[in-house]
């Protein structure tokens, strides 16, 4: 009988210190989530293709200058952007969301870009999810490929790559059409 209680003590004090030490407190920094019962969850592959439109000519131009030195050349330049992304390469194609947040010329030997921007899309399965783009872009490569760091709504922890080719470019406005082929995995 004793074993028995005393086994039955050891077990409860185990399960005490367990809860304490797997379960922080309120205003803790982080904690973790158990699960009772594991869902299995398909991960799945989206392939997007859009345009996107960078303007800088105009009276409303979706990508304006905000930092750099007439000296530089075009290093340090830095624009933020809100470009529309289309299903067609003309500008009156169905709008399907934007492009939103800043590039800069990052390299002084060459034109790459850092791209740092959020793609929202506005029509159809994803309407209101987004994908964030966090990377180089080396823009005198025929097709440059950046990274895919994650993403919300349909594409919460989503990661993968975006390919980035020039259709057009007008050299003396600065004004781009980038065609984009973009392969998404997610839940």
């Amino acid at each position: 009988m004793a074993s028995l209680l005393e086994n039955t003590l050891k077990t409860t004090f185990y399960f005490i210190l367990l809860s304490h030490f797997s379960h922080p407190s309120h205003g803790a920094f982080s904690e973790e989530l158990f699960e009772a019962i594991s869902m299995k969850r398909m991960e799945k592959t989206t392939h997007l293709h859009f345009f996107f439109h960078d303007i800088h000519s105009g009276k409303t131009p979706s990508a304006i200058k905000i930092a750099g030195t007439p000296d530089s050349g075009f290093f340090g330049d830095t624009y933020m952007m809100d470009n529309v992304l289309t299903e067609g390469q003309e500008a009156a194609s169905r709008v399907v969301g934007k492009a939103q947040g800043l590039y800069a010329f990052a390299a002084r030997k060459e034109i790459a870009l850092l791209m740092v921007l959020n793609y929202e899309f506005t029509q159809g399965d994803f309407n209101g999810s987004s994908i964030s783009v966090l990377g180089r872009n080396p823009v005198m490569m025929d097709v440059r490929e950046m990274p895919i760091v994650g993403g919300s709504g349909r594409f919460r922890y989503a990661n993968g790559y975006a390919l980035a080719h020039t259709v057009w470019f007008d050299p003396k406005t600065g004004d781009a059409i980038v065609e984009y082929n973009v392969y998404v995995k997610h839940y």
